[in-house]
């Protein structure tokens, strides 16, 4: 997948910086606990841009993004993966900010601290017109903000019908507004979230169960399941396919879902079928658990050694 495909992917989510505090273990209610580490990435829709860039195809965001530190840095973020920035900067608001504390268990504790790109406007997207060959990214954590939420409603039903929609709805997928979620069913191509979303979605625990009935609700397309170390499941046409992982040595499961994510739309845009799109994914989300961080998707050149060389079930 290293030949420039013709496609693009127009990413409506949310570019923010992460600021990512290592502590022993949180703190009382007005305490306070010293960090053992300290860094700040750009990080929420970045990570999923950032897989699809490292496959090699145009990606383009188009997301608020303000005027400020934080702004600069997930700006820099973005240029340094070649990804194109499309809105002005809002000029009196900074990019937001995530709060990310990590205890000594891994266990992750935010705090969000929205900016300029929970202030999406009316007529943002109107400049924007997906080509046949695009795919239009929609983030849950768009949806949960009321203006993104009042414009992505607005501009969705009016772009090209041949245009390939995802929606990945997040960990708070049970909040989004229910008229806001029946708009994104309608029109979604691919619905991707990961188990917990899924059974959140359609209270179903048995991850099979809930990827077909939440596959049923897709209106005009179908559903991806991620399913962690497992791999993921595959709806399409009615008919469920199981697509094992790679067995790695894991040290940092942070970034595995928006690698997997990333990944899948980027070889959909260069031709590959589903199936084998899938397949990529899964080695993608493997290979960045072996790296620390968020934003660890490996670029094209490594993920196809890999996969020339790994079977699936980890055996070679």
């Amino acid at each position: 997948m290293s030949e420039r495909a013709s496609g693009r992917l127009l990413h409506t989510g949310n570019a923010v910086v992460d600021v990512v505090l290592e502590v022993p273990g949180l703190p009382e209610r007005g305490g306070d606990v010293l960090a053992t580490g300290t860094s700040t990435t750009a990080g929420g829709g970045f990570n999923v841009m950032a897989a699809a860039a490292r496959q090699g195809i145009e990606v383009a965001y188009a997301g608020a993004h303000g005027t400020g530190p934080f702004a600069d840095q997930a700006r820099a973020a973005l240029r340094a993966e070649g990804i194109k920035i499309l809105l002005q900067p809002c000029a009196d608001l900074d990019t937001g900010f995530v709060i990310s504390l990590i205890d000594a268990e891994g266990e992750r504790t935010f705090v969000t601290s929205p900016g300029a790109e929970a202030a999406l406007g009316p007529d943002d997207l109107d400049a924007l017109a997906p080509a046949p060959d695009d795919v239009v990214y929609i983030s849950g954590y768009s949806l949960m903000y009321p203006a993104n939420r009042a414009a992505l409603s607005a501009w969705l039903p009016g772009i090209d019908a041949a245009a390939t929609v995802v929606v990945d709805p997040g960990p708070l997928a049970d909040q989004i507004p229910t008229p806001t979620l029946e708009l994104m069913l309608a029109r979604a191509d691919w619905w991707s979230c990961n188990r917990r979303e899924a059974t959140m979605l359609t209270g179903l625990n048995d991850p099979d169960d809930a990827a077909r009935a939440l596959a049923r609700r897709v209106v005009r397309g179908s559903a991806l399941v991620r399913t962690g170390a497992d791999g993921c499941l595959l709806i399409q046409d009615g008919a469920l396919h199981v697509l094992p992982g790679y067995a790695v040595a894991a040290v940092d499961l942070n970034g595995a879902g928006d690698a997997h994510t990333g990944t899948f739309i980027a070889a959909l845009i260069h031709g590959l079928d589903p199936l084998t799109a899938a397949r990529h994914a899964n080695a993608a989300a493997a290979l960045a658990t072996t790296v620390r961080g968020p934003a660890t998707a490996p670029d094209a050149r490594s993920l196809r050694e890999f996969l020339r060389t790994r079977e699936p079930d980890g055996s070679k």
